[in-house]
């Protein structure tokens, strides 16, 4: 008998059909002797409609409020599945993240896990019910009612499964599980049976959509086993999991991507010691992320070209700040480009194989595609390319890595 902690998105409890399909597979999983913790999300475009209703009476609700009301989604979930599950003759119990006790900090709408009680739980688990949760919630210290920000049930999962040391946290979603690529642009791209954490946390800072990248943190930090599965057909998923010596590492787990990219530079700006620092704080001061950067000092040494990138919905503020600055510091121009996107290569197996690059380029060459930036790391080669030649690069790439083929040892 093992100990499941299990999450079913939006689309997963989407409808009180896909809840009833829920609750039958729960069932399932009980007759095999399995204890159950369910984690579940909002229904789908639940979420949407709430930030509606509050965007239709005020501007700028208030972020306590705001939690309040969006912390009502999950609970009608917990109670819905739990109804179902009763109505099987299972016993089940729901809870929302303040009744589990799962304390945050105060941070509204973008509040993180400090600690779990996982006492209550544990007791209905020894008294054979199934516990329903409500993901994306908690409470803090003063009894405020805190949500996790979006993808926070995912979060919420995994925090409980190393809080009750389950066995395995399942996050059962829309697909079957990590593929070597999106398979919408690469329709040969391949089913990984397993990735490791530190490729899966790549592949999520790098676009995958399929899992939030707190949750894999949390996972790689408490060493909790975690498994994509499809709520909608049978199959082992994908196992994210620590780095097994003994297997032989594929060269390349996937091509990950990222279309939400956009590039600044700042031309002609004087090479003096702390000109990132210069460019760069007021930028951070205005809650922007940056990404990749590259310096590149011109012929002369007296000026520098400095080009980062942001994310597009960034771009035309970080434009404005970067414009200011370097104006101030006597650059000769700032330029822009919200038109491109980031292709990766991600592989534990580049630490010991050399090559991955230069075949990265070689390929992209072929196509007639341009480099804009790069960006390495141990595990991961980065490309900058136009936005139009994001889909011939991902289909050339898979082609020249073979990544549509089983890895045999």
């Amino acid at each position: 008998m093992a100990l499941f902690v299990q999450k079913f998105g939006g689309t997963s409890v989407g409808s009180p059909e896909r809840i009833q399909a829920v609750a039958d597979q729960i069932i399932r999983y009980r007759a095999q002797g399995h204890q159950l913790v369910v984690v579940v999300s909002a229904m789908s475009g639940e979420t949407d409609r709430l930030l509606g209703l509050a965007a239709s009476v005020a501007e700028r609700p208030a972020p306590r409020e705001l939690d309040v009301l969006l912390a009502t989604g999950e609970q009608a979930t917990i109670a819905l599945l739990s109804m179902a599950l009763q109505a099987r003759g299972c016993q089940a119990r729901s809870y929302t993240g303040p009744q589990v006790q799962i304390l945050t900090d105060n941070a509204h709408n973008k509040a993180r896990i400090k600690a779990i009680d996982g006492q209550r739980v544990m007791a209905d688990l020894a008294a054979e019910r199934v516990v329903v949760v409500a993901g994306f919630q908690g409470v803090d210290e003063s009894g405020n009612i805190t949500t996790l920000g979006r993808g926070g049930s995912d979060t919420t999962a995994v925090a409980l499964a190393a809080a009750l040391k389950a066995d395995e946290c399942q996050i059962f979603t829309d697909v079957d599980g990590v593929y070597t690529t999106d398979p919408r642009v690469v329709p040969q791209a391949r089913r990984l049976a397993r990735v490791t954490f530190e490729e899966m946390l790549e592949m999520a800072s790098l676009g995958s959509k399929v899992l939030q990248i707190r949750a894999v943190e949390f996972a790689g930090k408490y060493n909790v086993p975690l498994r994509v599965l499809s709520s909608f057909a049978e199959g082992d998923g994908t196992l994210i999991t620590y780095e097994d010596e003994g297997m032989e590492q594929a060269l390349i787990s996937g091509i990950a991507f990222n279309r939400d990219e956009a590039k600044l530079t700042a031309l002609g700006v004087p090479d003096q010691p702390g000109v990132a620092h210069l460019l760069l704080g007021p930028v951070a001061e205005a809650n922007i992320e940056v990404d990749m950067i590259v310096q590149n000092v011109a012929p002369g040494g007296d000026t520098t070209d400095f080009t980062f990138t942001v994310h597009r919905n960034d771009y035309q503020r970080a434009l404005e700040i970067l414009q200011t600055v370097a104006g101030d510091m006597g650059a000769r121009e700032v330029v822009g480009d919200p038109k491109i996107v980031k292709i990766s290569l991600v592989g534990v197996g580049m630490r010991s194989h050399a090559g991955i690059a230069s075949t990265m380029f070689q390929t992209l060459a072929a196509e007639g595609i341009n480099i804009r930036m790069i960006s390495t790391s141990e595990i991961k080669v980065s490309v900058v390319v136009d936005e139009k030649y994001l889909e011939l690069g991902v289909r050339a790439l898979h082609d020249a890595f073979h990544l549509e083929q089983p890895m045999t040892a």
